[in-house]
């Protein structure tokens, strides 16, 4: 491990530098003040606002806090269910195909206006700390520290604009430093202008790596597997048979679970994975690195003591408990240091005229049908958490289920500060939302389309339409001629299987639904310009 003498702190732009103590009001009613908090990969069935059993075993009491105080969103979804789209989407208020980033990787088109930019123009000043993820410079931002690439757990490296480019490695843990940079910023902002901050945690993507305190943290709880854990995928079309995604089979013992002490032979792990994990233990301090192994080597010696004796189902259950805590673990950090940005606010006077926005890149499988990881259409992935706060515009405790998606956003942000949304941009603003009742002229369906493929979990193009009740997915994939190498369809009735078992597609009884779904879909690609499907 090289070692690092001193880490750098964040550097606060000197035209921010100001009292840090002064509880002042935002300067104007008229444009609020925006929160926005997005973390990476992080599912609705684990926040425990949405009452699901896992989160009644990991509660989320900030997280709860903000829908209880605020609005809880029970149908939201994403446009594409993969991050740096997810970023794309976010920043421009458009589909994946309209901003350019369709996959993960170079493509987003930064030509295109990102709501930053009209936030500065309209009197905000505006940053974005934490995960950037796109192949291009923060854009309409006042002040940034973004980590490089995913980012690391334990010591990550951050570049700002005074770095020139570079990344700076700081001593901590990602989802505290990443706070204490926004605190920082809120603290030492403009307080003659609204401010619009955008928190984005590397937590809790893969590989799930712990904060030091909570190495132990349920330890003695054992998560329950849903139901469709052993899902035979019987009825679906061949992505779900040919996905590379499993708990069983993709989730690594080396690099997923941190069992180092196992070797790098098959069929343990591939060798890269062995050497991942030992690069991100090398970023440790020597005392975090005493930390981890004092909580991890004993237990996972006895799982190398004992795993030629285990059960292929014994190894699996293994891996789910071990997956499910680490995971958790990660959220609970994520939970202190909402409560800990709540606070800042709180104690600077600010609570009132400011909107706390907490959301997901997408939504994430913990287990359901087998799967970790995102991408599908399925209602685990394709569906994100959201919750938002404004005293002013929301009443405590409401909740909606109106559909909404993440190139929502946008629109929501300029439409609070006064600013016309752009007319090429493809989201709507959720403020008519805000009271609780669904406009009559609310959309009544969604446009989903994943275009990762061939990557990483090998989840095939799919584009569909989901209603309330119905969701109809179409898998492809052509050869260079253009012709279909793949063209098969899905249909669920999510009120009778909200669970997507029973694929309904081709069915006697529904061929009235699956004509209306058609033409919903037919709609979408005409009127968006979708180029491939």
């Amino acid at each position: 491990m090289k070692h690092i003498n001193k880490f750098s702190l964040a550097i606060i732009p000197t035209s921010l530098l100001c009292s840090c103590n002064a509880t002042q009001d935002n300067p104007t009613d008229a444009q609020p003040n925006i929160v926005y908090i997005m973390t990476d990969d992080h599912s609705f069935q684990t926040i425990s606002a949405y009452g699901h059993p896992i989160s009644k075993l990991a509660p989320t009491p900030n997280i709860d806090r903000l829908a209880n105080e605020g609005m809880l969103f029970e149908q939201a979804f994403v446009e594409n269910s993969l991050s740096t789209p997810s970023r794309a989407c976010l920043m421009t208020g458009l589909y994946s195909h309209q901003n350019g980033q369709r996959r993960l990787g170079a493509g987003i088109d930064s030509t295109k206006t990102f709501f930053s930019e009209l936030l500065q123009q309209h009197n905000y000043q505006t940053a974005v700390v934490g995960k950037w993820h796109m192949q291009c410079e923060p854009k309409g931002f006042d002040y940034y520290s973004v980590v490089y690439d995913q980012g690391d757990y334990y010591n990550p490296a951050f570049k700002t604009k005074e770095t020139k480019g570079q990344y700076v490695q700081e001593e901590g843990y990602a989802t505290n430093l990443i706070t204490t940079k926004s605190i920082e910023f809120i603290e030492n902002r403009d307080k003659d202008k609204p401010f619009c901050l955008l928190v984005h945690h590397k937590a809790p993507h893969r590989n799930w790596m712990p904060e030091e305190k909570y190495l132990d943290l349920y330890e003695d709880v054992e998560f329950p597997k849903p139901s469709t854990f052993y899902d035979d995928y019987a009825t679906r079309c061949s992505p779900a048979h040919t996905q590379d995604m499993t708990v069983d089979k993709t989730m690594t013992l080396i690099y997923d679970l941190k069992v180092h002490e196992l070797t790098s032979t098959p069929p343990y792990d591939k060798e890269w994975n062995w050497k991942t994990l030992i690069k991100d233990l090398d970023r440790m301090t020597p005392q975090q690195r005493e930390n981890w192994e004092a909580a991890y080597h004993a237990k996972n010696m006895e799982l190398v003591n004992n795993i030629k004796n285990m059960s292929h189902e014994e190894l699996v259950d293994w891996k789910f408990q071990r997956y499910m805590k680490d995971y958790l673990r990660c959220i609970k950090s994520i939970d202190d240091e909402i409560g800990r940005l709540i606070a800042c606010l709180e104690e600077q006077g600010l609570l009132d005229n400011t909107i706390i926005v907490y959301t997901s890149d997408q939504g994430f499988y913990m287990g359901e049908h087998g799967w970790f990881d995102k991408r599908f259409m399925y209602e685990e992935s394709f569906r994100t958490p959201l919750v938002m706060r404004y005293p002013k515009a929301i009443k405590a405790g409401t909740r909606t289920n109106a559909l909404v998606q993440n190139i929502d956003y946008a629109p929501t942000f300029l439409s609070l500060a006064g600013v016309e949304k752009p007319e090429a941009m493809s989201g709507t603003s959720l403020e008519p939302l805000f009271d609780g009742e669904k406009p009559q002229d609310w959309r009544t369906d969604l446009y989903y389309h994943y275009y990762d493929y061939p990557a990483i979990h090998q989840v095939n193009r799919h584009d569909g339409v989901r209603t309330e009740r119905y969701k109809l997915i179409h898998f492809y994939d052509k050869d260079k001629a253009g012709e279909y190498k793949l063209n098969c369809n899905e249909l669920y009735d999510l009120q009778s299987d909200p669970n997507e078992l029973n694929n309904l597609y081709g069915k006697a009884g529904y061929e009235e639904i699956t004509a209306d779904l058609q033409k919903r879909l037919d709609n979408y690609r005409q009127k968006l310009k979708v180029d491939e499907y």
